[in-house]
C-alpha cells in the first residue's frame, strides 16, 4: 500500500485528497477565511447561561454563539479560568506552570451557574465545527496534538492510547514520559507512539510545549472574543494524524504552502522531508494530473459505480433526518445460476464503498443501508462482521447495528465538520433538460455497461455498435490512442461508433449486428 497526499490551492480555497494506491480515500476542502476549525483555541465571552441544559452560550467572534456544556468543562476549569485572567491582566508572567497554585477540580455532576456568570471570559477550544444553523461546539478542557502526544494543560496525569496491547510498551511509553513531561501538564500517549524512541517523543513533545508557549503570549492583554491559536492548516493536521511509512509521495501546487509543509516534516519526519514536490504545471490543474478530478465526479453523485461489480451501484440518499443508501446488483444476478452467492460477493463489495462513502463525504447521523437481500444466515453475519471490519479503518467515531428483521443495517457517525456535497451534474447543452451527469461519468457507464455486454453468453457479439450524440462519438474515437482504440486492444473486438443527431446529449444504445439492442440509455 502506498499512499499520496495530493493539494490544490485555488483562490481561497485548499483542497486536499488522500489517494491509496491512486484511489481517492479522503478529501477535504477549506476555505482559507473560514477561521472555525476544530482544534482552534479562543478567548471567549460568557453570552448567556441555560440552567435547563445545564450549558452556557459562548461568544467566539461566529455569528452563532458556541455551545458549552457543563460536562465538556473539564475538571481543572477553575485553574485554566484563574490563568487565562491573570495572563490577559498581566498579573502571571511565564508559560510554565511548575509554580501556577492549581485549584480543587469540580464536581462532575455540578450546575453550569456554579462555574459561570454572564460576561465572564472563558478559554476554549473548538471540537465541532459549524454546521447549518448550529454554532460551533466548544470544550474548555484544552489539548495540543502532536504527531506521537498530546498535551493537556492543568494536569499531571501520562495515559494511554488503548489500542496499545503490549503490557511491556505500555509501561516503557508510561515511563518515559512520566519522566519527561513538564510539571503542571499531562500527556496522552497516542496509538503512534509505540515502538518510537526516547527522542522522538522528546521532540514531539518539545514542539507541543512551544506551542502552549504561543497560547501564553497570545493571551496576554487580549479581550474577548478572540482568537488565541488556529489549529494547523488542514495538509499539516492530515500529515500529524495519518502520516507514516506508506506515504510515497506529497504534491503541493504552491510554493509557500509546499515549504510549509516541508517546515512541519522538519520537526516530526526531517528524514522525510523530500517526499514534499511543488507542482508547477500551468497547464494541467494538479487534480486532474492525478485523476482526483475524475474521481470526485464519481464518488459524490447520487449513483455510485462500484468498482470492481461489473454493474453494481450505490443511490445515496440524503434526507432532513438521515442518509439512507441502497445496493443495487445491476445486470449481476439476472445472468448467475446462485442469486444468493451473487449478492453476497456483490453486498460485501458494497460493505467497503460504503466505508469509503461515509470517510469521504464525512456523513454524519444516522445511515440506513439496504443490501441485496439474502437468506442464508451466515452470509448475513459474515457481511455484518465485514462492515465492522472495513468501518474499524474510519476515525470517526461509529456504531454498527445488526440487520434489522426487514434486512437493513443502521449506523451512527460522529461528525465534527459540514458534510462535503458536491454537485455533480451539469447544464444540459440540449436543454431539454435542466441539467444532466458530468460527461465523465457518462464515459465511465458505456465501459461498465460494455463490460456487462462483452460476458453475455447469449447474444451474437461478432459485429457490435454503439450510437451515441456526435459530441460523445467525437471523445470517444478522437486521439491517439482513442479509448475505441484503447476498447479494441483490451476487449479483442472493434466497437463501431455510430454518431447520431438525434440522440439527447448524453444518450447512447449498444446494438447487435441485427440491429437488436443489448443496452439502452435514454437519458
Amino acid at each position: 500500500m502506498s499512499k499520496e497526499l495530493v493539494i490544490s490551492t485555488k483562490g481561497d480555497q485548499v483542497r486536499i485528497a488522500v489517494l491509496d494506491e491512486g484511489r481517492l480515500m479522503e478529501f477535504h476542502q477549506d476555505s482559507i477565511n473560514d477561521g472555525f476549525a476544530v482544534g482552534d483555541i479562543y478567548l471567549g465571552k460568557i453570552k448567556k447561561l441555560a440552567p435547563s441544559l445545564n450549558a452556557t452560550f459562548v461568544d467566539i467572534g461566529y455569528s452563532k454563539d458556541a455551545f458549552l456544556h457543563y460536562h465538556d468543562l473539564g475538571p481543572q476549569i477553575r485553574s485554566s479560568n484563574t490563568f487565562a485572567k491573570k495572563v490577559v491582566n498581566g498579573l502571571y508572567k511565564t508559560d510554565k506552570l511548575k509554580n501556577f497554585r492549581m485549584e480543587e477540580p469540580i464536581d462532575k455532576d455540578g450546575i453550569i451557574s456554579e462555574i459561570f456568570a454572564s460576561g465572564d471570559s472563558v478559554l476554549v477550544q473548538i471540537t465541532k465545527e459549524p454546521i447549518h444553523t448550529k454554532g460551533p461546539r466548544i470544550t474548555s478542557e484544552i489539548s495540543i496534538a502532536g504527531r506521537f502526544l498530546v498535551l493537556v494543560p492543568f494536569s499531571n496525569r501520562v495515559s494511554i492510547s488503548q489500542k496499545i496491547k503490549s503490557k511491556p510498551e505500555r509501561e516503557r511509553l508510561t515511563n518515559i514520559l512520566e519522566g519527561l513531561a513538564p510539571e503542571g501538564f499531562g500527556v496522552i500517549i497516542r496509538t503512534v507512539a509505540e515502538g518510537k524512541k526516547v527522542d522522538e517523543l522528546q521532540a514531539d513533545l518539545n514542539y507541543l510545549i512551544n506551542k502552549w508557549a504561543q497560547i501564553f503570549k497570545n493571551l496576554q492583554k487580549k479581550v474577548a472574543p478572540a482568537k488565541i491559536l488556529s489549529e494547523m492548516d488542514r495538509a499539516s493536521s492530515i500529515l500529524r494524524d495519518n502520516f507514516n511509512e506508506e506515504f510515497v509521495k506529497i504534491s503541493v501546487d504552491d510554493a509557500q504552502l509546499a515549504e510549509e509543509m516541508r517546515e512541519y516534516l522538519e520537526v516530526i519526519a526531517p528524514e522525510v522531508i523530500n517526499l514534499v514536490k511543488e507542482y508547477d504545471d500551468p497547464y494541467v490543474p494538479i487534480f486532474e494530473k492525478f485523476n482526483v478530478e475524475r474521481q470526485i465526479k464519481q464518488a459524490f453523485g447520487k449513483t455510485v459505480t462500484i468498482p470492481q461489480s461489473k454493474g453494481a451501484y450505490l443511490v445515496i440518499e440524503h434526507t432532513e433526518a438521515l442518509h439512507v443508501i441502497d445496493v443495487n446488483s445491476g445486470n449481476i444476478s439476472r445472468n448467475s445460476k446462485n442469486q444468493e452467492e451473487s449478492a453476497y460477493a456483490v453486498n460485501k463489495i458494497a460493505a467497503s464503498e460504503i466505508a469509503r462513502q461515509l470517510k469521504l463525504r464525512d456523513m454524519g447521523g444516522i445511515v440506513v443501508v439496504d443490501f441485496i437481500d439474502m437468506t442464508d444466515a451466515e452470509h448475513k453475519k459474515e457481511l455484518f462482521e465485514h462492515l465492522r471490519t472495513e468501518m474499524g479503518k474510519d476515525k470517526a467515531k461509529h456504531k454498527i447495528l445488526p440487520p434489522s428483521k426487514f434486512g437493513l443495517i443502521q449506523i451512527t457517525r460522529q461528525r465534527v465538520r459540514p458534510e462535503i456535497n458536491f454537485v455533480t451534474t451539469e447544464e444540459n447543452p440540449n436543454q431539454e433538460m435542466n441539467e444532466v451527469e458530468a460527461p465523465i461519468v457518462t464515459i465511465d457507464k458505456i465501459e461498465q455497461v460494455l463490460l456487462n455486454i462483452l460476458e453475455r453468453k447469449d447474444k451474437d457479439l461478432s459485429k457490435m455498435s454503439l450510437h451515441v450524440h456526435p459530441f460523445v462519438a467525437a471523445y470517444l474515437k478522437n486521439g491517439l490512442p482513442s479509448i475505441q482504440m484503447k476498447w479494441f486492444f483490451k476487449h479483442k473486438k472493434w466497437i463501431k461508433i455510430v454518431p447520431r443527431d438525434a440522440y439527447k446529449y448524453l444518450q447512447f444504445n449498444f446494438l447487435d449486428k441485427n440491429h437488436n439492442t443489448l443496452y439502452n440509455e435514454s437519458n
